[in-house]
């Protein structure tokens, strides 16, 4: 699978103490980006906390959605904003949430929902809201990547449970400016492993993408499904 394709998907992981007067812009660190530092942070919020909640939910079906805990992203980071009761989470995640070398990684129009089961949850929702708190503070991206990679290293996050999945079957995101909400996937989170071992990239294969770089040490498969989160019927080119 091209590189390309896996930085179309907003991946891994991110509460935040940081108010935002002491934001900053980050300096420039992407000359080839068209987004080579951080925008003022209001363009990343959504005015409308009742429609992140909704984007939110398109995550994953009405079935599984409805009983989910909701994030929404505000001033000093993601906070609650509905409770849950089946151990799922959904969250829009924003640009930061993506590779190291993706050019967009700072555009402030991304808006990737995500609905997390609950081993996915325990283990990456701690690492998105570290995330955005590093963000918030002014962290730059290589800042950023040292610090989780670091806070890994010192087992500062949970583990990695068996099981970890997310669904990310919203037609209604927008993963980047290249392929608008590319197309619905499910991607399986486990321990660092060979791509190879589940067929990856294998001619036929549903396993299309692997991320084996992340700084959180673990290994992430991509499998692509042919329905939105609302049943309709998905494009299957790969933009």
């Amino acid at each position: 699978m091209p590189r390309k394709i896996l930085t179309l998907i907003a991946l891994t992981t991110i509460a935040l103490a940081a108010p935002l007067a002491t934001t900053s812009q980050a300096p420039a660190q992407d000359a080839k980006s068209p987004y080579p530092t951080m925008a003022p942070l209001d363009q990343y919020l959504m005015a409308d906390r009742n429609a992140e909640i909704a984007l939110a939910r398109t995550a994953a079906p009405e079935s599984i959605s409805r009983d989910a805990e909701v994030m929404v992203l505000g001033r000093h980071g993601y906070e609650t904003a509905a409770k849950g009761k089946n151990g799922f989470v959904c969250l829009v995640w924003r640009a930061w949430a993506g590779a190291s070398d993706d050019l967009e990684f700072w555009n402030p129009k991304s808006r990737s929902p995500v609905c997390f089961n609950p081993p996915a949850a325990r283990f990456n929702v701690p690492i998105t809201l570290k995330r955005t708190e590093l963000v918030i503070a002014g962290r730059t991206k290589s800042q950023m990547f040292a610090d989780i990679t670091a806070a890994f290293d010192k087992k500062e996050f949970p583990a990695l449970e068996p099981g970890a999945m997310c669904y990310m079957l919203s037609k209604q995101g927008r993963l980047n400016d290249r392929a608008g909400p590319w197309r619905p996937h499910l991607m399986f989170f486990v321990p660092l492993t060979e791509p190879a071992l589940w067929g990856a990239g294998s001619p036929g294969s549903p396993v299309v993408a692997a991320f084996t770089d992340t700084p959180e040490h673990h290994t992430v498969f991509l499998v692509p499904v042919s329905n939105w989160s609302d049943g309709t019927p998905a494009p299957t080119n790969d933009h």
